[in-house]
């Protein structure tokens, strides 16, 4: 089967459209004809070398579409049906059947390899050269092998050009406060970068019911959409003093929670920092980079806690049926984030991302969707 798919062919390249073949179809898989896609930092990791995925590669994560062939295994999913698409995971290991996918023992060689857990792989260029995969998904296409693991059927009302985000950032964002910080009613919290990410767990500090949430950037706008989120206070850390601000909110206390979506090394650091004792922070984002700390002064002499939380430590299948229910209910607005871009487009809209300019791009890979209720494209 012919597709049209953007390939990142070297560390640092633009992407390119390009003509690849589908390879065969398992009978654990579905074919999804791609309504929409999202892009993700972790996206942009791939393409300038911060994360590990072999090039060339059909990257993407946060797709959303309509199966076009089920495979001979697959059950409860049929043609027609639409999905958004998450992570793949073995749903055998130990963590896996103990309700925690994204630690499970294959997540890696399923996720990142570029290949199937066989070694086999789902894109062909034409002269037969093997194309990697990511997150057993790659959105950026307009058809694509997924596994049934990744899948969450969503409602025929439910509008595919939206939703792809929830299926890695806004998905990572939540279940880092809810699942992974645990974060308790009337409990404080600082988020450290508000893209789709940090926004994310903005929201679902506000559903939590924490009665101080501290978003920190260095761009005013984002901070004043994290006000329209649910941010009871914002820092802009390139014109304010952030330790002295913190100090000021929390009356010296420090904050019992943060999130480090920035992944640079000094915010990081900041994140642990602002922590009051017995807090507890969570680093979430794609880097390379380390930090520098003392063991003893910057944690155990406090009771600090530092913890990884990867993909929210969420079960897609439940959690994100459960931010289109709040999204519904008005409590996870995430519509305010998005920004539309055409497929062709997909390079000016990862430069929009990495600049700031733009939150949350979705791709629309599938322009004939809806096509009765149009979208305002950026520009």
């Amino acid at each position: 089967m012919k597709i049209t798919a953007a390939v990142v062919n070297g560390t640092n390249e633009d992407y390119q459209l390009e003509e690849l073949t589908l390879g065969e179809l398992y009978p654990d898989e579905v074919i999804v004809k791609m309504v929409a896609s999202g892009i993700c930092q972790s996206d942009e990791g791939v393409r300038n070398g911060r994360s590990v995925c072999p090039l060339p590669a059909v990257i993407g994560h946060e797709g959303a579409g309509i199966i076009e062939k089920v495979g001979s295994a697959v059950k409860g999913f049929n043609v027609g049906d639409q999905v958004i698409m998450a992570y793949n995971y073995c749903g055998t290991c130990p963590s896996c059947r103990t309700g925690h996918p994204s630690s499970c023992n294959q997540w890696t060689t399923l996720n990142v390899s570029g290949a199937r857990a066989d070694g086999s792989y789902t894109f062909f260029k034409t002269d037969g050269t093997p194309v990697s995969g990511f997150f057993s998904q790659s959105s950026f296409s307009t058809y694509t092998i997924t596994n049934v693991n990744n899948l969450i059927k969503v409602e025929p009302e439910v509008d595919l050009r939206f939703v792809g985000p929830l299926g890695c950032g806004l998905l990572t964002g939540f279940g880092t406060v809810v699942n992974g910080l645990q974060a308790k009613t009337s409990s404080s919290i600082a988020v450290f970068g508000t893209g789709g990410v940090g926004l994310g767990s903005l929201m679902a500090a506000k559903i939590e019911g924490c009665s101080t949430i501290i978003a920190i950037d260095i761009h005013d706008a984002r901070l004043e959409t994290a006000k329209e989120l649910g941010a009871t206070h914002t820092i802009n850390s390139r014109t304010e003093n952030l330790a002295e601000r913190v100090a000021e909110i929390t009356g010296g206390s420090g904050v019992n929670y943060s999130v480090d979506t920035t992944g640079i090394p000094s915010v990081m650091k900041a994140s642990i920092d602002v922590l009051a004792i017995g807090g507890v922070s969570a680093p979430v984002a794609v880097s390379k980079d380390s930090m520098e700390l003392n063991t003893f002064r910057d944690l155990a002499i406090k009771n600090r806690k530092l913890i990884g939380v990867l993909m929210g430590d969420a079960v897609p299948q439940i959690a994100i049926p459960q931010l289109i229910q709040y999204y519904k209910e008005g409590k996870f607005p995430f519509d305010k984030l998005v920004k539309f871009y055409k497929f062709n487009d997909i390079n000016q809209a990862a430069a929009d991302s990495n600049s700031g300019k733009t939150i949350k791009p979705i791709l629309i890979i599938d322009e004939n969707y809806r096509k009765d209720e149009p979208l305002v494209f950026n520009k």
